[in-house]
């Protein structure tokens, strides 16, 4: 070998160097490090031999596995077999996404309608979690290990609050038997309430206003009014019929997003537009009305006139009868 040939230095000893010029150059840039000198001569000015080693494992460190910390676990900590830890990851990913879709779905409510396949893959994940079992035996089983492990009980207190939650919204309402879509009735009400948005949406395009005068929603409450009255028509029916379907059970309702969408259409229709339906049954309520309160009247008149009022007379007795025909004579006489 040319004894004026460089001899290039090893690859290991090369990548913690060029770590650590930048850091150099920041230095001699805030004017902590003379301007002089050699970036080695400077590196040994500023750090021991000891502080240079350890700097050099902390960017082999970083090279290799971008964390600090050992790569494993010590032996003596508890580890869960492949097939447990495979479990638990899925079901983490899955909560996870449940968790965004209800929070998404959270205002206006949309939890029914669009969390209820996460919901199902929820307690999926969780049902293989409480069936499987590990390799060795079932004193070592994933479910005692991820469910009765520790006093937190993290999964259970998951999977409680997403099977809570759900029960709560009465989501099993909006579905059909075997919760695997949404029920016929449940899309014919969103298909009109979106039908109901729509028409507020485009009659208020042409609505005047002014800074001094309210917004004029007279052809909302117009054009929209048929809309509106099919949306609460609908609604009404199926109360009626969830609370035939639940007679055993009183106080169910129907799924928080219909109910939502109800309410939200009846605070824009009353307080917002302040339009009104006119009850049709506004012409018999007012006739029995009338017909309740002439009753009396009609009770005392009829009594009035078929009822004999009989006059009393006085009977005279004979003896003044008589006497009476005397003193009629004789004034006559006179």
């Amino acid at each position: 070998m040319d004894p004026d040939e460089t001899v290039a230095p090893p690859r290991s000893s090369l990548l913690p160097r060029l770590l650590l010029v930048p850091l150099l150059w920041s230095g001699l840039a805030l004017g902590a490090l003379p301007r002089g000198g050699s970036p080695q001569r400077v590196l040994y000015d500023l750090l021991s031999e000891q502080q240079l080693l350890e700097a050099e494992d902390l960017s082999l460190t970083l090279l290799q596995g971008g964390r600090l910390g050992p790569l494993s676990l010590p032996p003596g900590l508890p580890d869960l077999d492949p097939e447990c830890r495979e479990l638990l990851l899925d079901f983490a990913n899955s909560s996870a996404e449940l968790t965004g879709c209800i929070v998404r779905g959270a205002r206006p409510v949309r939890l029914c309608q669009t969390c209820f396949p996460l919901f199902q893959q929820v307690a999926s994940k969780m049902d293989n979690i409480s069936r499987a079992v590990g390799n060795t035996s079932e004193s070592h089983s994933c479910a005692r290990s991820l469910l009765m492990s520790d006093r937190m009980q993290i999964v259970l207190i998951l999977s409680e609050f997403f099977n809570s939650t759900w029960q709560k919204a009465n989501c099993a309402n909006c579905l059909t038997n075997k919760s695997e879509e949404l029920s016929n009735s449940t899309v014919y009400f969103l298909d009109l309430f979106n039908h109901t948005l729509t028409c507020f949406e485009h009659n208020l395009q042409g609505s005047t206003y002014s800074l001094l005068q309210l917004r004029n929603y007279s052809e909302v409450c117009k054009n929209c009014r048929e809309a509106y009255k099919n949306l609460s028509s609908l609604y009404s029916e199926m109360q009626k019929m969830n609370e035939l379907e639940n007679k055993a059970e009183p106080g169910r309702h129907l799924c928080i997003d219909v109910e939502d969408a109800m309410n939200i259409t009846r605070k824009l229709w009353s307080r917002t537009f302040n339009c009104s339906v006119p009850c049709s049954d506004t012409v018999p309520v007012i006739a029995v009305s009338v017909f309740i309160l002439f009753l009396p009247v009609v009770f005392y008149l009829s009594s009035f006139l078929h009822s004999e009022q009989k006059k009393r007379k006085l009977i005279l007795p004979k003896r003044l009868k008589s006497s009476a025909s005397f003193a009629n004579v004789q004034e006559n006489s006179n």
